[in-house]
């Protein structure tokens, strides 16, 4: 992607436009994408800015079809990367991912979008979240659109009941969409949107009474054949399982099994409530996968605040973490796993920090905003570009080019990025 760079010469819109035509790989909604290296510290300078202010815009979500990335979230503003020219974008926005030129191209949702998925093809984007209508046309929670003839596509509509899509994945021509639906977690025909009926898990109750039933997030191993969702839950098929479950994913239907986390079930240290198991992804070899977590520090034995590596071959009732990295009292929101290295988002002020409570206890490392855990160890590793807290990082997005972040802080590595930031992959 780095090559795009010298190559920019021409408008942003031809840039779009040439994206739509070009045969690129797309990268999927969330990795499991194999990086040689830990990415650069350095941010890069080319990337957009989105415009800050007193009502939490954020960045939840990229996709990147050929030389176009596209982000959504919660903002109304979009900035150059020389921050001299301010675009409205309604909570959605599409740019080059190598120099950054905000693309023509306008889409506007009434409320934040949360998940960006290409199709199959490559030809049009699903787009998720908790809004209504999409350039003033009724949509509620997911909409199909279609890049090449630009316009909603009329033959997809979902059940959505308009409850929230927080997030999407393709697997095996079925889109796999979960959120606040009726269903909370279920599985989409791609072209029409139909509930296929593949996934019947009946997911009910709640762990945190302070909150709805939901699923928040999901991932799938690169074979397609088990899913992990994390969100706020009691029971899976009248099974207990809090914060988060797995499925066996078959040919025609799936089945919940018997794997759930035991240090899910110790309560955390918080005294407000909040929902604890967050964000989950697999390694690119398919061989374990990490869950993220908020919830107050260390919990005497829970996974709060913590990060927890899990192997795919156990599906053990009580299974073990192989390691928990602690951030001893500060949540962690998002998750990115390269084989290189485990990202971990939120607003850590410290990693290694098991002792520490809201505190810096005994062998922490300074990680502010973000850090990277060594997918071995279980211990951070050296990168540590730091960046601005506040609520905190959302999104992590892994590439063939280096690490995207998303999230509402407006400084990274000390340099000013708000909302969106990119590492580069060592040349």
């Amino acid at each position: 992607m780095q090559a795009f760079r010298k190559m920019w010469a021409g408008a942003a819109a031809l840039l779009f436009t040439v994206a739509m035509t070009v045969g690129s790989t797309p990268l999927p909604a969330r990795a499991s994408l194999f990086q040689p290296a830990v990415v650069s510290a350095n941010p890069d300078d080319n990337t957009p800015h989105i415009v800050l202010g007193t009502s939490f815009q954020t960045v939840y979500a990229y996709a990147q079809i050929g030389s176009t990335m596209y982000a959504g979230g919660r903002f109304a503003q979009v900035q150059n990367p020389a921050g001299t020219i301010t675009y409205s974008r309604q909570n959605f926005v599409a740019f080059n991912a190598a120099t950054g030129a905000v693309s023509s191209f306008v889409l506007s949702f009434d409320g934040i979008v949360q998940t960006l998925v290409p199709s199959a093809d490559k030809k049009a984007l699903y787009i998720g979240g908790s809004f209504k209508k999409v350039d003033g046309i009724s949509r509620k929670a997911i909409v199909k659109y279609d890049l090449v003839n630009r316009r909603i596509d009329p033959t997809f509509n979902a059940p959505t009941a308009g409850g929230t899509v927080a997030d999407a994945e393709l697997v095996n021509g079925r889109l796999i969409v979960a959120g606040t639906l009726s269903k909370y977690l279920l599985a989409l025909n791609p072209t029409t949107g139909a509930d296929t009926g593949y996934i019947k898990a009946n997911i009910a109750g709640v762990t945190n009474t302070g909150d709805i039933t939901k699923v928040r997030r999901f991932a799938t191993n690169p074979a397609g054949t088990r899913l992990v969702a994390t969100g706020n839950f009691a029971t899976i098929d009248g099974q207990p399982r809090k914060w988060a479950f797995e499925l066996s994913l078959g040919s025609t239907t799936s089945a919940l099994n018997t794997w759930h986390a035991a240090r899910l079930d110790v309560p955390c240290a918080s005294k407000t409530p909040l929902n604890i198991a967050q964000d989950v992804e697999f390694s690119p070899d398919g061989t374990y996968f990490v869950i993220v977590t908020t919830g107050g520090p260390s919990g005497d034995g829970g996974l709060c605040d913590a990060a927890g590596r899990y192997r795919t071959a156990d599906i053990a009732a009580t299974a073990g973490a192989a390691w928990v990295n602690f951030t001893g009292g500060d949540s962690l929101y998002s998750v990115a796993v390269t084989g290189a290295a485990v990202y971990v988002g939120g607003h850590p002020r410290w990693l290694d920090n098991p002792l520490g409570d809201d505190s810096k206890g005994p062998g922490a490392v300074d990680r502010y905003g973000i850090g990277a855990i060594d997918p071995v160890t279980g211990k951070a590793n050296d990168w540590n570009p730091t960046k601005t807290r506040n609520h905190g990082t959302e999104t992590l997005y892994a590439t063939s080019a280096g690490l995207w972040v998303g999230s509402d802080g407006e400084y990274f590595a000390n340099e000013h990025h708000p909302g969106i930031a990119f590492c580069p992959l060592p040349k």
